[in-house]
């Protein structure tokens, strides 16, 4: 016998006029979208790398822009054709006078570290610290090998030269408009947070700026200064060490360390008391740059701690390889400037 069952007016779980699934549905939106974009970031993470590689390499050129701009005042288009035109008379100037006699330096130098380490390990096997003689050949190749590696996604020579090229490409692309990305970034960010998202970003290009100026600053130091130290000592290699030093100041901390090595391994070679030299050169040019210049350079720039810049360059190195190892310190500068610039915006609405 039929009776008259009311009809349902609730919804049903799968119908999304509820409530509950819809905020359920929003909040497993949030967490598939998160895994999403970090799963995308590490397969794409050498790509993100080159990019942020290329705004580092821009910020460089906008900093000699603005620099120049205090000097001539004409538009910034023939001002960034300046800084570019001097970049690349300096780098072909160096090759032009230095690239017979570097190249030649490269091949000893090799040579004399492969030599070196041979000579340790034997002195360490008659010491009964290692098992047995062995060979580093093999190894001091592999290494060589990983290290000349840009990236793990580069793996060529051609590949690395491509790379190089984009990043440099891509650098002057947004150092010509930078205002043309700027407004694009702005375009992806809500409304309401659009002034907040462009005060942070100008504050991230200044504090990248003064970053990059002071690198600048300290491998000019180390690299001449160490240059003529160890010419002055008759340490073989004295200019390629010297171009070695200024480069790995870009990196400190790691980049110090790599360079004393380097240093006292090849003025070792050529005797004990070229040694000696080429030892307290080492010292005393990280002396005075610890104590002199990284102070006078950080008061004016960016003080990041010793700590936190070591830390963050060996997870960057072992995650991204030696281009995350290079790019350590201006990622840990950009995120330590949005952090700063957060903490303020939550005291000024506390102080409301």
């Amino acid at each position: 016998m039929a009776t008259d069952t009311p009809l349902v007016q609730e919804p049903s779980p799968n119908e999304l006029r509820d409530p509950f699934v819809r905020q359920e549905l929003k909040r497993a939106s949030v967490w598939f979208g998160m895994a999403g974009a970090i799963a995308l970031t590490v397969l794409l993470i050498q790509p993100l790398l080159i990019i942020l590689a290329g705004i580092v390499f821009a910020a460089l050129l906008d900093g000699g822009v603005r620099l120049l701009g205090k000097v001539l005042p004409i538009g910034r288009g023939w001002r960034l054709l300046i800084v570019v035109l001097l970049v690349v008379a300096f780098l072909l100037g160096t090759f032009y006078l230095t690239g017979v006699q570097v190249t030649e330096q490269v091949t000893q130098l090799r040579s004399t570290l492969e030599a070196q380490a041979n000579r340790f390990t034997s002195f360490l096997s008659k010491q009964g610290l290692m098992p047995g003689a062995s060979d580093l050949n093999g190894i001091a190749k592999q290494a060589l090998g990983s290290v000349g590696r840009v990236t793990s996604w580069v793996g060529t020579a051609i590949g690395a030269i491509t790379s190089l090229f984009m990043m440099l490409v891509l650098g002057l692309f947004l150092a010509i408009e930078p205002g043309v990305y700027e407004r694009g970034l702005q375009w992806l960010v809500p409304t309401d947070a659009r002034p907040e998202f462009a005060r942070t970003i100008r504050r991230m290009g200044v504090t990248l700026r003064k970053l990059l100026a002071g690198r600048l600053v300290g491998m000019a130091f180390e690299g001449v200064f160490t240059g003529i130290a160890l010419a002055i000592g008759g340490v073989p290699m004295a200019m390629l060490l010297g171009i070695i030093a200024g480069i790995l100041a870009f990196i400190p901390n790691i980049g110090a360390i790599i360079t004393g090595v380097l240093m006292v391994a090849v003025g070792f070679s050529a005797g004990t008391h070229t040694g000696i030299w080429a030892l307290v050169t080492y010292l005393v040019v990280q002396t005075i740059d610890g104590y002199v210049v990284v102070p006078m350079v950080a008061r004016r720039t960016v003080d990041l701690p010793p700590a936190l810049t070591l830390g963050t360059q060996i997870m960057a190195s072992a995650l991204f390889g030696i281009l995350g190892l290079a790019l350590a310190d201006p990622m840990t500068a950009m995120v330590k400037t949005a952090l700063e610039r957060s903490a303020e915006r939550e005291g000024e609405q506390a102080g409301e």
